[in-house]
């Protein structure tokens, strides 16, 4: 089965041709970067006008990579939630205009859950049930994976997600925009125990994250302080303590359920020390930590047409 998906819930826009839910035979992506550098953060209105630029061209591109007609697309997978709501009915729109001409059926997904669906474009002998990560720009979220189409969220940001608040010390720092990964790589060259920032664990049995504290700590540092002689230092030490809660709440997760099979995704997971840190907690654990590459973190439509085809199988089963 050859599964259309299509991707716009924020500021990429992406579409993708998926067989069986696992071989990807094209994921054509186009960042909108460049639109939304110079406010240092996306504008919706703007990403939902550049969807609408070139999610045509994308299309076809993605059937002259995948070598197919849009005769043999059996199925659309479209993002549906969350996002932004222009950029989500761009991708919708488009996705169930295609539906109706062509007759072609057409499931609805959520973005988070897709981005752990990722890892099944790259892991065959994942085994269930397995606890998830999500850390992404808008988003950090624990779930519960009892197969590859039922997902059960654990826990979520009450406040700042991780990567919102990597880009806004980023932009503390006057960093380069995006602000996680030129947050990330300054780190490289800083101290990561020079600072320490508080973390927030909410109690010792809360699956939920808080970051909006240790965002207000780097930020009365640097206006103490300044940043102009340690910014390499301030950026490690934060994102110590954000990876340090990353981990300690997968570890209690991972506990609760009693699984030994962790699944990554989203943005944020790209981040090599945060990838470093799951990797010892899962080896000291005994634990299968699968993590996607880093273009499959990104948002991308390989991951929403491969949890489509899950979630549409499961369906016509039942």
């Amino acid at each position: 089965m050859f599964v259309l998906g299509i991707e716009t819930s924020c500021d990429e826009t992406s579409l993708a041709v998926v067989r069986d839910g696992k071989k990807v035979l094209a994921n054509v992506i186009a960042s909108q970067n460049r639109v939304h550098q110079k406010f240092g953060g996306v504008v919706p209105e703007l990403a939902s006008r550049a969807h609408v630029e070139v999610i045509d061209s994308l299309f076809l591109k993605a059937l002259r990579d995948s070598k197919i007609t849009s005769r043999e697309i059996s199925l659309i997978a479209v993002t549906a939630s969350p996002g932004l709501k222009g950029s989500l009915l761009i991708g919708s729109t488009f996705g169930r205009a295609l539906s109706f001409a062509s007759h072609i059926p057409l499931t609805e997904v959520n973005h988070l859950c897709a981005h752990l669906a990722a890892n099944f474009l790259i892991e065959k002998d994942i085994k269930f049930p397995a606890v998830g990560l999500v850390v992404s720009g808008g988003h950090t979220n624990l779930f519960c994976l009892e197969s590859r189409s039922k997902m059960k969220i654990l826990g979520e940001t009450l406040d700042d997600a991780a990567g919102e608040v990597f880009d806004k010390v980023a932009r503390v720092l006057n960093l380069e925009y995006p602000g996680g990964p030129s947050l990330e790589k300054v780190a490289k060259k800083g101290d990561p125990l020079a600072i320490k920032f508080p973390c927030a664990y909410l109690g010792k049995k809360s699956l939920d994250f808080s970051f909006s504290g240790i965002k207000t700590s780097v930020i009365y540092y640097v206006k103490k302080y300044g940043s102009s002689g340690d910014i390499a230092d301030i950026a490690a030490s934060f994102q110590k303590a954000v990876i340090k809660v990353l981990v300690e709440k997968v570890r209690r997760a991972v506990n609760l359920k009693k699984t030994k099979t962790l699944l990554l995704g989203g943005g944020v997971a790209s981040n090599r020390v945060l990838r470093g840190e799951m990797k010892k907690f899962a080896l000291a654990e005994g634990i299968d930590l699968f993590i996607p590459s880093p273009i499959l973190c990104t948002d991308n439509a390989a991951m929403v047409a491969s949890l489509g085809y899950y979630l549409y199988s499961q369906s016509d089963q039942t």
